[in-house]
C-alpha cells in the first residue's frame, strides 16, 4: 500500500494514470513555479493562480511540480502524457485541490478555455 496523503504538510492524493499518488508544493515545487510562471515571489505565484486565467500547460507544469514535491519522479512531458478521469476537468480539479492545500481557499486552477457548449 503507497503513502498517504497528510493535510497538515499540504499533501493531496490524485489518482494519475490509474496509480495513486501524493502530491505536494514543497517549498522547492513553489521556487520551481516561481521560475516557471516569471514571477518574483509566493504573493505573485497566488495571484496568478487566483485569476483562473490558468491553461493546459499551466496545469502540467502545477501537476508536475506538485508530483515532484510529493516524491514522484515525472517530467512535465510525462504529466503531459497522462490519463485522468474526466479528462481536462480531472486536471483542474487536481491542481485546484493542490493549490488550495497549498495556499488555502480562493486559490483554484480553471482552464481558460473550458470544454462545453458556448453560447451563440
Amino acid at each position: 500500500m503507497g503513502a498517504r496523503a497528510n493535510r497538515h504538510r499540504g499533501e493531496i492524493e490524485a489518482v494519475l494514470d490509474g496509480e495513486r499518488r501524493v502530491l505536494c508544493l514543497t517549498l522547492g515545487a513553489l521556487a520551481e513555479l516561481e521560475t516557471a510562471f516569471a514571477v518574483d515571489s509566493l504573493t505573485g505565484l497566488a495571484e496568478r493562480f487566483s485569476s483562473g486565467r490558468l491553461k493546459a500547460g499551466d496545469l502540467i507544469r502545477i501537476i508536475g511540480a506538485g508530483l515532484r514535491g510529493g516524491g514522484n519522479l515525472f517530467s512535465d512531458d510525462d504529466v503531459a502524457a497522462m490519463a485522468v478521469a474526466d479528462g481536462l476537468s480531472g486536471f483542474a480539479r487536481i491542481a485546484a485541490a493542490l493549490l488550495q492545500a497549498t495556499f488555502g481557499p480562493g486559490a483554484e486552477a480553471r482552464p481558460e478555455n473550458p470544454p462545453g457548449p458556448h453560447p451563440g
